[in-house]
């Protein structure tokens, strides 16, 4: 089966090697500066010049024009990803302005939450769908939380989704299960905090073996 797996939250050329010769479809760069996983739009545009056949991806979270048009005309990205409270009408905006496709993320902690992700059906050009974040926590995302998988079964758009949210090489197989499934619309997961040695930093031999399950889980299921 082909399968989207985004690696996110990258900022060394190491992290980024492992993660393009370990056969990632997408390299995910942080602009948001109270993540420990963010980088600078030039640095950024550097590490991504190595992305092989990987797509980039640049996340950010209610970003303004100014910023953005610093972030995409300095890395050119291949992809922008909305982790924040983007509204509908800002997700059609950016598309047309940047002209590039728009990964929307989503806060997902029960069913009720998947009626924003019917909302964002046919708008955005994919969906991620990511847990809650905890108590305290001033990140919306990379917090290294799940949120109750089997819900997804029930969600039925078009919208392609990728699975994000506490995935590591320990619930790695759960979640690749998941996007096997023809019940829903998944096509891949998004790994960040699932393959760090600590917040921020990626662990290059985490990153080997976890894409190397990826591989192997795809080569059973052809």
């Amino acid at each position: 089966m082909d399968m989207t797996v985004k690696i996110c939250g990258l900022s060394t050329p190491e992290a980024v090697a492992a993660s393009r010769d370990g056969g990632a479809t997408h390299l995910g760069f942080i602009f948001f500066e109270p993540s420990p996983r963010n980088v600078a739009p030039e640095l950024a545009g550097e590490l991504a010049t190595d992305r092989g056949r990987a797509k980039t991806v640049a996340v950010t979270v209610n970003a303004d024009d100014d910023f953005l048009e610093d972030i995409v005309t300095t890395m050119q990205p291949n992809m922008l990803q909305l982790h924040g409270s983007e509204t509908i009408e800002r997700v059609k905006e950016l598309k047309a302005r940047c002209g590039l496709p728009v990964m929307k993320a989503l806060a997902v902690r029960d069913a009720a939450d998947f009626e924003m992700a019917r909302a964002y059906d046919g708008i955005a050009d994919m969906l991620l769908l990511d847990a809650k974040p905890p108590k305290g926590s001033d990140l919306p995302g990379g917090n290294g939380v799940s949120f109750d998988w089997s819900l997804i079964d029930a969600l039925k758009i078009e919208t392609p989704i990728l699975l994000s949210g506490g995935i590591d090489i320990d619930n790695l197989l759960a979640a690749l299960d998941r996007v096997a499934d023809p019940r829903n619309s998944l096509i891949g997961i998004d790994v960040s905090s699932g393959v760090e040695s600590a917040p921020g930093v990626k662990d290059t031999a985490k990153i080997v073996a976890f894409l190397k399950s990826c591989g192997e889980y795809q080569t059973q299921t052809v």
